[in-house]
């Protein structure tokens, strides 16, 4: 493997991970490369620590710290390209804006070898493969909709996989729920994988820390649209939050089995909720720093007909 300066990435480490394994630190610093990856590189004397090469994982280290991992030149994305429909919001040369449809899984995995978002951006943009993950920053649930932003060269993935590690980018969402929420609130619980079923997150002590804001939009007899934003970034984090208040999204088939309608729901309207065929969840705002001018941009998306048309139902029925 050979090694360009320009393949140096140099960051420094949060004082959250003082303390703990080089393995666990790693990943979370360098959040857009595998664990796999980041394995392999560790163990063929990638990885330095204050200008010290240390290839043990259970190396720990403390803060402050600085961290520099020598990217190989090899194809980070080795998924096939595959001709797909997609949303391009916006399309410039340090990155590109997705609206991306429900029921577009985002990554390859068991079950999903193609058919996927990384799919089509390979060949959309082929350059991408050089890239981990194509590019893809953060990721969005297979049945919620709307906008993503991909990297489209690693300057522009480094600046954007640090404005998500510092919060600097804005995710806002639009979630319709069952039950009756009268005012808008603050959600500090932390997530972790759930004990006892792996497709699911909890709410458990030790997880990692999860914030979400909600603000109530209108309110429909006992169900509510609101607009979420995020702090934090967690595998289905407002759809965990949103059930451990008691107001589990409509539709969601993970969390939302316990209490689907609420207790005065009409027969129709029940109907219709039964049928809905995913959680109701759309991102509908991102803002981010532009990697290439350094000025804030700012997307947003409406919401898809089978949104409108839930929201009209339950508008129709309150």
């Amino acid at each position: 493997m050979t090694i360009k300066k320009e393949n140096l990435i140099t960051r420094e480490i949060s004082e959250a991970l003082s303390n703990k394994r080089l393995d666990i630190v790693l990943a979370e610093t360098f959040p857009e490369y595998s664990r796999s990856r980041l394995k392999k590189w560790l163990e063929n004397n990638l990885v330095s620590v204050n200008k010290r090469v240390i290839n043990k994982p259970s190396h720990k280290i403390i803060f402050p710290a600085k961290l520099e991992l020598s990217v190989p030149n090899e194809n980070l994305t080795e998924d096939l390209p595959e001709q797909l429909d997609l949303n391009i919001v916006e399309s410039t040369e340090g990155y590109v804006v997705i609206n991306k449809s429900h029921g577009m899984v985002v990554h390859p995995g068991a079950g999903n070898k193609s058919g996927t978002l990384l799919n089509a951006l390979l060949h959309e943009y082929p350059e991408l493969k050089k890239l981990p993950r194509a590019g893809i920053v953060h990721r969005l649930d297979k049945d919620t909709s709307g906008l993503m932003v991909v990297a489209r060269n690693e300057p522009a993935m480094q600046s954007l996989s640090e404005q998500i590690s510092n919060r600097s980018i804005k995710r806002i969402y639009q979630a319709f729920t069952v039950g009756r929420i009268e005012r808008s609130g603050k959600i500090e619980a932390p997530i972790g994988r759930h004990p006892k079923n792996r497709q699911k997150q909890a709410i458990i002590e030790s997880g990692r820390e999860a914030i979400s804001h909600f603000k109530v939009i209108e309110n429909f007899g006992s169900y509510s649209h609101l607009e979420v934003s995020l702090e934090t970034g967690r595998t289905h984090q407002i759809r965990v939050h949103m059930n451990h208040l008691g107001f589990p999204l409509i539709g969601d088939p993970l969390y939302g089995r316990r209490r689907r309608f609420a207790k005065n729901t009409h027969q129709k309207l029940r109907e219709i909720i039964e049928s809905f065929p995913r959680q109701a969840l759309h991102a509908a705002q991102l803002s981010f720093i532009d990697p290439t001018t350094s000025k804030e941009v700012s997307f947003q998306s409406k919401l898809p007909s089978d949104l409108v048309e839930l929201r009209e139902n339950l508008l129709n029925q309150a």
